[in-house]
C-alpha cells in the first residue's frame, strides 16, 4: 500500500479507501491498545474511536513521518484519554483472558511457573505510570526506537531514555515484593 497516494486519494474525497488503512493497521492497533489499557479496556470500542480520530486528522498529516507513527500517537492519545476518563488503574493479565503459555520444552510444572510470571510481569506493567508503560511497551513489545518513541509520544529522546530506565527499575522492584 502506498500510503501517500492513499491519503492523498482520501483527502480529495474518496473514503472509500479509508478502508485500506483500516485493514492494514486494526490488529496493529487492538494489539496496542490491550497492551497499554489491559484486558478489561473495550478494545474494539477504543481501536474504533482511534480510526475515527485518525479519519478527523489527516487533513493535518504533514507527511513528515511514517502514518504508522501518526497512527501509534493517535493511539496513545485515545488509551490514555479512556484510562483518564475511567478514572482506573490498567490490569494487563490479571483477568483470565490472558492465555497460558505451553511448550514442549518444559514440563507441566514448568508451564505453572512461567504462566505465574508472565502474569506477574504484565500486572505489573499495567501499575507502571502511562508515560513510563507507554514507552515501555513501544520499545519492547513494538520494537520501536527511542526516535521513534520520541516522535510517538512527543517528548525528547532523552525524556524516552529516562521513562524506560524508571519503568524497568519500577518493574523490578514490583516483582521482587
Amino acid at each position: 500500500m502506498n500510503e501517500v497516494e492513499v491519503i492523498k486519494d482520501i483527502l480529495d474525497g474518496n473514503v472509500n479507501r479509508y478502508s485500506e488503512i483500516v485493514e492494514e493497521y486494526q490488529s496493529i492497533v487492538a494489539n496496542l491498545c490491550f497492551k497499554l489499557g489491559g484486558a478489561k479496556m473495550d478494545i474494539p470500542e477504543i481501536s474504533q474511536q482511534v480510526f475515527v480520530e485518525l479519519y478527523q486528522a489527516l487533513p493535518r498529516f504533514k507527511f513528515q513521518s511514517k502514518l504508522s507513527t501518526f497512527i501509534y500517537r493517535i493511539t496513545v492519545n485515545v488509551v490514555c484519554k479512556e484510562l483518564k476518563h475511567s478514572k482506573r488503574w490498567v490490569t494487563s493479565g490479571e483477568s483470565d483472558n490472558t492465555p497460558d503459555l505451553v511448550s514442549n520444552e518444559r514440563n507441566v510444572e514448568q508451564d505453572i511457573v512461567y504462566n505465574e510470571r508472565h502474569r506477574a510481569l504484565h500486572q505489573a506493567i499495567g501499575r507502571l505510570h502511562t508515560e513510563q508503560r507507554t514507552a515501555l511497551v513501544l520499545y519492547t513489545f513494538n520494537d520501536f526506537s527511542y526516535n521513534d518513541i520520541a516522535e510517538v509520544m512527543q517528548c525528547s529522546v532523552a525524556k524516552v531514555e529516562s521513562l524506560i530506565f524508571r519503568a524497568r527499575k519500577n518493574l523490578k522492584k514490583m516483582l521482587n515484593e
